[in-house]
């Protein structure tokens, strides 16, 4: 059984496992933070450490990675990341790895990779055209059409992250990011997702109040999308979607009430079912196809 080492690169951190080809995880890593801004903790010196430490014990057949950013699959370069991640665009990942441990790998977008874990091992199963979105430190996006990832002219289909909504960026106003800061700005303190989440449930009209003007921007920019596309579905990934019992009812209900009538209301909002999982997955089957 072959033994891949797949990477999941976001905004602050890695997620790493040891995958077999089938998808199914061998080893788990620990999550590790990185800021291109500081020398030690620049993505490229954390996934070179990534691959010196597990071909200590695994002979891999390739280095997986899903990443943020702009991606070029064919050349395995990360052509454009924006002010989420500094000093990152024009970084040759592919390149990087394959000259310094002759270890073939392939890269794809994060958000490109999670729609294609989803198609091979989650919520898309059986369906062909879809659009993925993952919120988190930004929103990402993905679109697959007719089975495959549509890359765009730039590489750049997807990126719903800059899509303008009443004026500004989408995943300024429908982000996780978004929702951590304006919570701060009420309460003059710091509280993450989970804790938000925790205070809404528990009765604080602040956070409750915050997470609805979060899901009215968000199901603004995902009516647009279904006016667009009409995809069969859309899948809802990233760590605040974890929240599905909180979100689902406002998600349906919003989109439910924007959208101009019912007969446009006929794709399916479903939530990524590998959840942390699904970029890691989605680069191995990425690296499958393309090897």
């Amino acid at each position: 059984m072959n033994n891949y080492l797949c990477v999941d690169i976001g905004g602050t951190t890695i997620k790493s496992g040891i995958y077999d080809e089938n998808g199914q995880v061998v080893l788990r890593y620990p999550l590790s933070e990185t800021n291109n801004s500081i020398a030690e903790l620049n993505i490229v010196t954390r996934l070179k450490y990534l691959v010196e430490e597990s071909i200590k014990d695994y002979p891999l057949s390739g280095v997986c990675i899903s990443t943020a950013g702009v991606v070029n699959p064919e050349t395995g370069e990360v052509i454009y990341a924006g002010y989420t991640i500094p000093n990152y665009s024009n970084t040759p990942l592919k390149q990087i790895i394959e000259t310094n441990f002759q270890i073939p790998c392939e890269v794809e977008n994060d958000v490109n990779a999670a729609c294609l874990g989803e198609k091979w091992r989650g919520s898309l199963q059986g369906i062909d055209d879809a659009v993925c979105l993952t919120v988190g430190t930004g929103i990402g996006g993905a679109i697959l059409q007719g089975g495959c990832i549509q890359h765009g002219v730039g590489f750049t289909a997807g990126e719903v992250g800059y899509l303008q909504i009443d004026g500004e960026n989408y995943q300024d106003i429908a982000s996780t990011s978004a929702l951590i800061k304006k919570v701060a700005r009420i309460k003059n303190k710091q509280y993450d997702g989970k804790q938000i989440f925790e205070m809404a449930l528990n009765g604080d009209n602040e956070c409750i109040q915050a997470i609805d003007e979060l899901v009215t921007a968000l199901t603004t920019g995902l009516v647009n999308i279904i006016y667009l596309l009409n995809p069969e579905a859309i899948v809802l990934g990233g760590g605040i979607m974890s929240q599905q019992a909180y979100l689902e009812p406002l998600i349906l209900k919003k989109i439910a009430t924007k959208i101009e009538d019912k007969r446009f209301n006929q794709t399916k909002i479903t939530f990524a079912a590998l959840k942390n999982d699904a970029g890691m997955i989605g680069a191995l089957y990425n690296f499958k196809k393309r090897q």
